[in-house]
């Protein structure tokens, strides 16, 4: 069944639910919309539902900067307070003031 809101908004820090890294939101897809490889490069066990959202996240761990793909199932909320280091954070989003990240871009 497809959920008809996301949990989580944009220029929200939040956490992978099993691997070390943060990230910011930056894009929500509604459900599944990446590759069937991507999706099918997940071992089986741990393979999200497609019919959920999905975000992509300016991400960080303790050793790089990226971009990440990440189910709903597999995130929570990051109330550390602390802010993303993503070198990209500034093209996107105004200055980190309590826990998120403003727009700073135009929404189509």
């Amino acid at each position: 069944m497809l959920k008809s809101r996301a949990k989580y908004h944009l220029g929200q820090v939040v956490r992978h639910r099993k691997h070390p890294f943060r990230g910011v939101i930056f894009d929500v897809d509604a459900m599944f919309s990446n590759t069937e490889e991507w999706y099918q490069a997940i071992p089986e066990d741990s393979r999200p539902s497609k019919d959920q959202p999905f975000y992509h996240l300016l991400a960080e761990n303790d050793q790089s900067y990226y971009v990440a793909y990440v189910s709903e199932q597999n995130l929570v909320a990051d109330y550390s307070g602390e802010p993303v280091s993503h070198p990209d954070v500034d093209e996107l989003f105004g200055e980190f003031e309590d826990g998120h990240y403003p727009l700073h871009f135009q929404l189509n």
